[in-house]
């Protein structure tokens, strides 16, 4: 953590992390059974301080944002939470086309808090989950935080290395240190179950993870940008501008290069680029109303109808496919 920095006589401290705010939200008032579970989330940006030697591109920064959520559950809601939450991460990661996931199963410490049979029920629950939902899982014994066993999810990139990202964490220590509880059926105040969530973990992280598994390349839907038109001559940079217009207003990321350099440098400009789709106009094209489509991969197609090759990308696009 920053040590404080004192302004107008006050100490101000950059925030390590979320859950004492969500906390506050959930003890601004008095809760019952009713209102769980609790859930709130947020894209928070916290602040650690990691040692100069530690920290790697995007990868290990000192300054990142969560997509972070804490959810407060009653015992009966335990089950079907963590498997909800281990779904969601799991879907998002393969929306983002990692398949090599494994998960990682920390159980207790020797120095921990919290009620032992609480720890065995979290274990339990964090483990019938991976279970259902078929993943391969390593257990790290006593790998736990002093404050609750967790699960993290990791995915291998195109070269192999692996790389941890979602986290689901269940935390026995900020309820009993702020006091959260709810009224029960039975009228008796209880400690609600707290579990931490990051379904991507670190934005920085991620995004480095995702451009170091796609090398650049990335899918249709992910790319910055979709297709360069790429116009044969200076002749025909007014029906390129029109092309761009109507790509445009059916949502594709399109540009047209106008530029002063050969078709041929404009060609492999845009594959140094990686750019998925580069259309290719001249007479032919302008006359009939047709692109010649090349793809980053070297394929190529000609004399495709250019409303065929807009419905062509934007099915990919919907439908997160590859190139």
């Amino acid at each position: 953590m920053y040590p404080p920095m004192e302004m107008d006589k006050s100490d101000y401290y950059v925030k390590p992390m979320n859950c004492p705010f969500h906390i506050m939200i959930y003890k601004n008032s008095k809760r019952s059974y009713r209102d769980l579970p609790f859930r709130w989330a947020e894209l928070g940006t916290v602040y650690r301080y990691e040692k100069a030697g530690a920290m790697h591109g995007l990868m290990r920064v000192r300054g990142f944002t969560q997509d972070d959520a804490h959810l407060f559950v009653t015992p009966d809601q335990m089950n079907d939470e963590i498997l909800e939450v281990l779904r969601f991460s799991l879907h998002m990661l393969h929306s983002f086309g990692f398949t090599e996931i494994n998960a990682y199963l920390s159980t207790m410490p020797e120095k921990s808090v919290g009620d032992p049979a609480r720890w065995a029920d979290a274990t339990e629950a964090l483990r019938k989950a991976i279970v259902a939902e078929g993943l391969s899982y390593e257990i790290d014994e006593g790998g736990g935080a002093f404050y609750g066993p967790k699960i993290d999810l990791k995915i291998k990139d195109a070269i192999g290395r692996e790389w941890q990202l979602s986290t689901v964490q269940f935390d026995f220590n900020e309820p009993e240190r702020f006091d959260m509880t709810f009224v029960d059926k039975d009228g008796v105040e209880k400690r609600p179950y707290m579990i931490h969530r990051a379904l991507l973990g670190s934005i920085e992280r991620f995004f480095g993870v995702l451009i170091e598994h796609y090398a650049g390349a990335f899918p249709p839907w992910l790319s910055p940008e979709q297709i360069k038109i790429i116009p044969v001559g200076e002749t025909f940079f007014d029906y390129a501008k029109e092309l761009e217009r109507r790509l445009r207003k059916e949502g594709l990321r399109v540009s047209a290069d106008l530029g002063d350099d050969r078709m041929n440098a404009k060609i492999r400009n845009a594959q140094q680029q990686k750019i998925p789709y580069m259309v290719i106009i001249g007479d032919r094209e302008a006359q009939n109303d047709q692109v010649s489509v090349r793809l980053r991969t070297g394929k190529q197609e000609n004399g495709l109808s250019t409303q065929a090759f807009i419905d062509m990308v934007k099915q990919k696009v919907e439908n997160k496919e590859q190139l």
